[in-house]
């Protein structure tokens, strides 16, 4: 075929590829027509340019402290192996082409100037270092925001959960989209999608919680957010990851088949289907003794075949390296790279080291087809296509045209990251202490109050693992955060003017020592109230209590903080506890000593006056817990998806796994019942509807949201079924006094579950309707009986339960 058919209005001749007016499959079709063997290798691979020192001339000057580097944390696993692909100059790695670009903005502290004019240069050389001049595409972490120098830190995956809110997680999609495709990024690394099963894992800050409905929702609206902005979002991390044995990272998973396509999958399924993401990134974890990165039933007989996903797979930083070194079920990189590509993954990130030369080498020896290449390339140049790179117009300065100007941490950003801080912190008891200010019980602010504990005033505290400042500025020691975010102590100056603060951290995060335990204690005693401020410091791989790699053995608070505690209740002095952490920690011992307890999950730049504005009652608390607070460190029940016997104390154990605060809890300043349950129909078919409605009236003084929760119960099952389970839930916001009906419209599909035959099936018999503002404060109760055969369902069931909120009173707002 010749490269040359189609001409532009200039009347020269452009190969048909980069003909606009043709359709993508007959312009990826064409070009790969024309490519060599060496040439489609190519595109599966990623070069990984800035993450270490010494790689580019002039690299050790952009952005760097007067210091240099003396420590360079860990930012990835296996960097080692990476550090030696990262001695190979691009020029070389891309001399037939690449298909990504890794984290050119987000490896080391650039302005978004620097990092355009790097991202420019290196588009130049894959394009004219190369026959075809095929761009690649550029990829960013962006769990917490674009995760790169100066941009705006938002609050945790995590504590958007507890807003329980997809249209607010809809509008942070958006705004992270719309920043990384003003810089030239093509392709997010977000969201976790892992669904939480045990509390002790270290990135439980990165995920949704622990409901697969509600990560699935919240999850959808983050993907549309993105993809709506033109930026491929990337599930992770499919799948299974969360479940690993022990909680630790890379941990195997001992999980049956069937827990995992009812827990686990649901919410990447509903990203694809109703959030329409474009690609998934293999899980690091075995399943049952099969990594995923090589397990095509996984990663095409599921996701490609009963998904119809159309995307690319690409692969952890690497994870397919890992199925020769730490899983052994390779002998080498190169039949690694081969078990990759046969299982179904496109692409191989950070930096090409199974791929390449090995498969190039593979297929021509006639071991590997060719079919198997194409495959793969076919789907990343269809990405290349429909994100304009291969038009004929396109150029690197042109599609960075817009970075130079991009405030990454402009007015709509932080706004954003506030409205998002406000709505996620959760009161998990008002005590006698809060609100600090409240002008109907005549309490005002507190002449002298103590803030203690080592959170209050350490910025970095309030952001995840993801957040620039936890990732990367760890081997820059000498620099500074590259944005404005105040610390509690700073917001709570700033909330309480007239009030005389004083601070003292009593211990640090996770280091054993009790040296500053007295002069906390005596500020405590000198004060009217004591505020403490515990939890986490996010890191990496060890270097924090919370984050990837930072996995812990029970769910105590970390290093000597619960003594730092006992030690200021103690003093007799009211106690306000604040836990800001990316995990549930044991409060059991804690909450009956507190005057006061609020919990915040790693609330971003902007929480710290979210917080201050919760403790003060300026701010109406409406956060809501996506996972439970333990009520020991030991013996925790895990999650509250649970079986009878997961769930039931008398008579069985001598380990009792009631939480202390259940799931879907969160407190008011204001109160709110919820009552007249109506249930359109007692019989219904297998395949048919039901609208179940409540009213939810607000019985207090003040304006509040409260969180409208249905779960369903199927009382006999052919397999065992949870007690309860989330099936839809929403928002609602009333003025005093006001009231409104939800009506949850539930189809059958919705009590699908995963049969003895592992086939997903709707199965005649009761079920159990249950509606309240938690997974255990549920006053609202029916029963509905599906009726008719069994009806088995695949990726076409309804995967959502569509909500209709009406006021009942002119003066009540709603959404």
């Amino acid at each position: 075929m010749s490269a040359a058919e189609s001409l532009p209005a200039t009347g020269q001749a452009v190969p048909r590829w980069q003909d606009p007016a043709l359709p993508v499959s007959d312009r990826v079709e064409a070009l790969l027509a024309e490519m060599t063997v060496a040439e489609k290798v190519a595109q599966l691979g990623s070069r990984w340019l800035g993450n270490f020192m010494g790689q580019e001339a002039g690299d050790d000057d952009i952005g760097a402290d007067g210091d240099g580097e003396t420590e360079r944390p860990q930012v990835a696993p296996m960097e080692a192996v990476f550090e030696e692909a990262g001695r190979v100059p691009l020029e070389e790695a891309a001399r037939d082409g690449l298909g990504h670009l890794t984290r050119v903005y987000g490896s080391r502290p650039v302005s978004v100037e620097e990092g355009a004019a790097l991202l420019v240069a290196q588009q130049h050389t894959v394009v004219k270092g190369s026959r075809l001049g095929i761009p690649a595409l550029a990829h960013e972490e962006c769990l917490t925001g674009f995760n790169t120098y100066g941009a705006t830190v938002h609050p945790a995956p995590l504590a958007w959960a507890a807003t329980f809110d997809p249209e607010l997680v809809r509008r942070l999609g958006g705004v992270i989209g719309r920043d990384l495709r003003a810089a030239g990024v093509h392709q997010g690394l977000a969201p976790v999608l892992d669904v939480v099963r045990d509390y002790r894992w270290g990135r439980v800050e990165e995920t949704m919680g622990e409901d697969p409905y509600l990560v699935s929702m919240l999850g959808a609206a983050y993907v549309s957010g993105v993809e709506g902005a033109g930026v491929i979002a990337t599930l992770k991390h499919f799948a299974g990851y969360s479940a690993a044995r022990g909680a630790r990272n890379h941990g195997p998973v001992p999980m049956g088949r069937r827990e995992l396509m009812d827990v686990i999958l649901p919410p990447f399924e509903t990203a694809i289907a109703v959030g329409g993401a474009r690609s998934v990134m293999n899980s690091y974890s075995d399943i049952d003794g099969v990594p995923a990165g090589a397990d095509p039933w996984l990663l095409t007989q599921l996701l490609r075949d009963e998904w119809g996903f159309t995307g690319t797979v690409v692969s952890d930083y690497g994870s397919l390296a890992f199925l020769a070194g730490l899983h052994g079920v390779a002998a080498d990189f190169g039949e690694a790279g081969v078990l990759a590509l046969d299982a179904g993954v496109d692409v191989e990130l950070p930096d090409t080291l199974t791929y390449g030369r090995h498969l190039e080498e593979r297929v021509e020896r006639g071991e590997l087809p060719e079919s198997l290449l194409d495959r793969a390339v076919r789907r990343l140049l269809t990405q290349k296509v429909e994100l304009g790179l291969l038009d004929p117009g396109w150029t690197p300065e042109g599609a960075l045209a817009q970075a130079a100007a991009r405030d990454l941490d402009s007015p709509e950003n932080r706004e954003l990251a506030r409205e998002l801080a406000e709505r996620s912190v959760i009161l998990l008891d008002a005590g006698s202490a809060l609100p600090l200010v409240d002008a109907g019980a005549g309490r005002t602010a507190p002449a002298r109050v103590a803030v203690v504990g080592p959170c209050a005033a350490d910025a970095r505290t309030l952001m995840g693992c993801y957040a620039f400042p936890n990732h990367v500025l760890p081997r820059h020691p000498g620099l500074p955060l590259g944005i404005s975010a105040p610390t509690v102590v700073e917001a709570l100056r700033a909330e309480f003017p007239d009030t005389e603060l004083v601070f003292e951290p009593g211990c640090d995060v996770r280091e054993e020592d009790r040296s500053g335990f007295a002069a906390a204690a005596a500020a405590a005693r000198d004060a009217e109230l004591c505020i403490a401020v515990v939890g986490d410091r996010a890191g990496l791989f060890g270097n924090g209590t919370s984050g990837e790699g930072c996995d812990v053995e029970d769910l105590q608070l970390p290093g000597v903080q619960a003594e730092l505690l006992a030690e200021l209740f103690a003093t007799g002095t009211p106690v306000v506890v604040v836990v800001l952490s990316g995990r549930p920690y044991a409060l059991g011992e804690v909450h009956p000593r507190s005057a006061g307890l609020v919990q915040a999950f790693m609330p971003g730049q902007e929480g710290a006056a979210a917080i201050a504005g919760v403790l003060s009652g300026r701010i109406q608390p409406a956060g809501r817990l996506p996972v439970q607070i333990p009520r020991r460190p030991g013996g925790q029940p895990g999650t509250y998806l649970q079986p009878p016997l997961g769930a039931h104390t008398q008579g069985i154990s001598s380990v009792d796994p009631t939480p202390l605060f259940p799931f879907g809890y969160g407190g008011s300043y204001t109160t709110f019942e919820i009552d007249d349950l109506h249930v359109s129909a007692h019989d219904v078919p297998t395949d048919g509807e039901f609208t179940v409605s409540v009213r939810v009236r607000n019985t207090g003084a003040r304006p509040g949201r409260e969180v409208v929760q249905l779960y369903l119960r199927d009382t006999v099952a052919q397999v065992s079924r949870p007690v309860r389970q989330l099936t839809g839930f929403t928002q609602v916001e009333l003025l005093p006094g006001a009231s409104a009906r939800v009506a949850f419209r539930v189809h059958a599909d919705r009590t699908a579950f995963t049969g003895r035959a592992l086939t997903r099936i709707v199965e005649p018999g009761e079920v159990e309707v249950q509606v309240g503002a938690s997974s255990q404060h549920l006053p609202c109760r029916a029963a509905v009986r599906l009726t008719g055969p069994t009806r088995e369902v695949g990726h076409d069931r309804r995967l959502t339960t569509p909500v209709d909120v009406t006021l009942e009173e002119a003066d009540a707002t709603a959404r």
